[in-house]
């Protein structure tokens, strides 16, 4: 009879969940990811440090200290992907921020989506691209419609990806307005953002905003000479048309985040509705700032990771004050790369040279029209692969696999070219070397040739205005993953560890389903139960 009233109870979610809360369960999960964020900077820099940031983690849960992504030329959009889905880029949907959209013959963003209207922004996405479940989407189904799942990001589509299918928003800020912008696909709008739009926008506070180093030149570690006798200063002009990029690139806009989130937390009532365990994801940025006028960044990047110090101390504090750290699995992590490419000063005769996109997709094309007949075989470039134009070629009656193979062998001589690749070599490849960029690469997005080039050299993709230059480098670093709470106890595990378990590893910390495409065994990590 008991057990019959207690069903009974529990069946009536809607008049007091609190009735049925498992104490064992979570009431809060938070999810982070911070662009390019780098395990040595985070050691080099402890004595910077306060207690409740960086050091909180390191000391009271799990720090990963290498997780090993596996896949070259990975973006801010699709290394998220992959931590929310478990899965590689060939797989997700999001092999990089923008992917060849066969239909219409260009360029356009992997989250695209024009049957989704934006608030405050004309872009359109959606999270229809995004091809598996994530982490956000098994939270809201072990909740049954109850959990609340809430993302905010600087970036769309980095905002779209921790939002997931089944999210009740996703928030990120406009490259044009600087405001806070969504689509139309997520049925909820937080009062909290639609009033900051209105009443304390960043486009009315942009032009007062300063960035200086946060302590004094002497105390920042590892820095040669030149680097400690002038401070840096950087503002934001509202006369430079780029100027919420240039924001939203600094560390600045990590306090603009925490705000946010504050407020979610403070008014949403997220984490306090029983037995349905809730989910905030934030991105927050250390990416080397590029608008530096000696192209060093050192000191500025230092300064990043004090400030983003700060602001996890702040975050952390407010998830104690409005639910309880011990109510709350927080999991923190880095997307997996690091751009630190600049081009050098001439005067140091590094190896170097330039790539002209443009140059090189005129020369194929007329290599090929030479051995094939008049046309136009050549359709776009983006990111080292290049895209043959299908129809062209069809209406030649010519094999598809046979111009890729053509196109490569030409493409491959070009000064610059380190290798080439038809996208059949790297499908069919199971060359331990191949392994990255068949990981990397979906073949239903990739080029029909994909290019890598020396180090060193400028790729100047001149077919569009204005043009983009890409220094090539190799940036060899360790990326780490926190997990805190859900009685995993403080270890640091140094081995080498698959971006792929962190997924399936933070479910089952949760003890929920795994996002249904991850690929990967959860780690075993200490736990106390």
């Amino acid at each position: 009879m008991n057990r019959l009233i207690t069903s009974v109870i529990c069946g009536l979610v809607g008049i007091n969940t609190m009735l049925c809360a498992d104490p064992s369960r979570p009431k809060l999960v938070v999810g982070i990811v911070v662009d390019q964020l780098r395990t040595d900077y985070i050691e080099s820099l402890q004595s910077l440090f306060g207690e409740k940031g960086f050091k909180k983690l390191m000391k009271e849960g799990a720090f990963l200290k290498n997780v090993d992504f596996k896949v070259n030329n990975l973006d801010r959009a699709s290394g998220t992907a992959m931590l929310y889905t478990g899965a590689y880029p060939r797989q997700t949907g999001v092999a990089s921020a923008m992917v060849y959209n066969p239909d219409k013959a260009e360029m356009v963003a992997a989250l695209n989506d024009p049957s989704s209207i934006g608030n405050f922004t004309t872009e359109t996405y959606s999270p229809s691209g995004l091809r598996l479940s994530t982490i956000s989407d098994e939270i809201a189904i072990d909740g049954a419609g109850v959990a609340a799942v809430y993302a905010i990001a600087p970036d769309a589509q980095q905002a779209i990806i921790m939002a997931g299918h089944a999210g009740n928003s996703a928030f990120w800020i406009n490259d044009n307005t600087g405001k806070w912008a969504t689509t139309t696909y997520y049925r909820d709008t937080p009062r909290t953002l639609s009033q900051r739009n209105y009443s304390n926008s960043i486009s009315s506070r942009i032009d007062t905003m300063q960035w200086k180093p946060a302590l004094p030149l002497s105390r920042y570690p590892g820095l040669p000479a030149q680097k400690r006798m002038y401070d840096f200063k950087h503002t934001f002009s509202m006369a430079d048309r780029n100027v919420y990029r240039a924001y939203a690139g600094s560390p600045l806009v990590n306090t603009e985040i925490t705000d946010v989130a504050i407020d979610y937390l403070k008014d949403l009532n997220i984490g306090n509705r029983g037995d349905a365990i809730d989910m905030l994801n934030v991105a927050y940025t250390a990416a080397p700032f590029k608008d530096v006028k000696d192209g060093d960044f050192r000191l500025e990047l230092e300064d990043s990771y004090v400030r983003l110090d700060g602001q996890l101390s702040r975050l952390f504090d407010a998830i104690d004050k409005y639910v309880g750290l011990n109510n709350t699995v927080i999991y923190v992590s880095s997307t997996g790369y690091f751009d630190d490419a600049v081009v050098d000063d001439p005067k140091y005769r590094i190896p170097t040279g330039e790539f002209s996109v443009k140059r090189a997709l005129s020369l194929l094309n007329s290599y090929l029209s030479a051995k094939y007949g008049n046309g136009d075989y050549v359709d776009t470039y983006s990111g080292g692969h290049v895209y043959l134009d299908r129809k062209q070629i069809e209406a030649h009656q010519l094999s598809l696999d046979e111009v890729a193979r053509v196109s490569r062998d030409f493409l491959v001589r070009m000064s610059g070219v380190s290798d080439a690749f038809t996208m059949d070599d790297i499908m069919s490849s199971a060359l331990p070397g191949m392994e990255a960029l068949r990981l990397g690469t979906d073949p239903k997005t990739g080029g029909d040739v994909v290019l890598e080039f020396n180090a060193g050299w400028k790729v100047v993709n001149d077919t569009k205005f204005p043009n983009d230059t890409q220094v090539m480098r190799s940036s060899m670093a360790l990326f780490p993953v926190f997990i805190l709470g859900g009685g995993v106890v403080p270890q640091t595990i140094s081995a080498s560890v698959d971006a792929t378990a962190i997924a399936p590893t933070v479910t089952q910390v949760l003890r929920i389903r795994s996002p249904n495409g991850a690929t990967t065994k959860p780690l075993q990590l200490d736990r106390q139960y």
